[in-house]
């Protein structure tokens, strides 16, 4: 099968990007991205200095599952307004896309606590993506919450340095779903849901990707 990768330079993207380009499940891997990836025989890398430019395209690449991996931070973005257009204004224009091009199956990550009544901007813009994405009309859709991420980034995030080390102290005593979610088994479940494709719309929580 054919899978369009979203966010694959990002932490859980790129580990998404790795177990599938060595999976036998998938035959190509459409990964579109700002910058070139490192060259693989199964993958389609389009550029494009901004990505909402490339979704009106996809349809040509004639993908089977969509995986969005996409995800940043205010900080990181710059203000509120650079942290929607990531967090939910791309997510939602390459799921239109998509869904309109015939992609039946799409899986994404937002976060735990994700929720449109939340006074935390971060956690209801990922609340309102979730709500937006399934009227969209995916006939298989899976949305992963996980909790802090886990695993090596290319940048250095000072506080989330600091929770993650704190959360592994405190694992001990902790429930499962605060417990660090490495990056590795978040991008084996939003690999397993587009190759298995279950109808319907399922979340898998945090305390399920320990």
């Amino acid at each position: 099968m054919k899978l369009l990768l979203l966010g694959a330079t990002g932490l859980v993207g790129s580990r998404t990007l790795k177990l599938a380009l060595s999976s036998s499940a998938f035959s190509e891997v459409i990964a579109p991205t700002r910058k070139p990836l490192a060259p693989s025989n199964k993958l389609v890398n389009p550029l494009g200095s901004r990505l909402e430019e490339l979704a009106p395209v996809l349809g040509s690449y004639k993908p089977h599952a969509v995986i969005c991996a996409l995800g940043t931070t205010q900080a990181k973005a710059g203000s509120k307004e650079a942290f929607h257009h990531v967090d939910y204004e791309l997510p939602i224009a390459f799921g239109k896309a998509a869904h309109a091009a015939g992609v039946e199956t799409f899986a994404i990550v937002t976060a735990i606590g994700a929720s449109t009544e939340s006074s935390f901007f971060y956690a209801r813009t990922k609340g309102e993506v979730e709500r937006d994405v399934r009227e969209i009309g995916f006939r298989s859709l899976t949305i992963c919450r996980p909790s802090l991420i886990g695993g090596e980034r290319g940048e250095v995030r000072r506080a989330e340095g600091a929770a993650l080390a704190l959360a592994r102290l405190l694992a001990p005593i902790l429930p499962k779903k605060f417990h660090v979610n490495p990056a590795d088994v978040i991008a084996a479940a939003l690999l397993d849901a587009a190759i298995v494709a279950k109808p319907g719309c399922r979340w898998i929580y945090a305390e399920e990707m320990n």
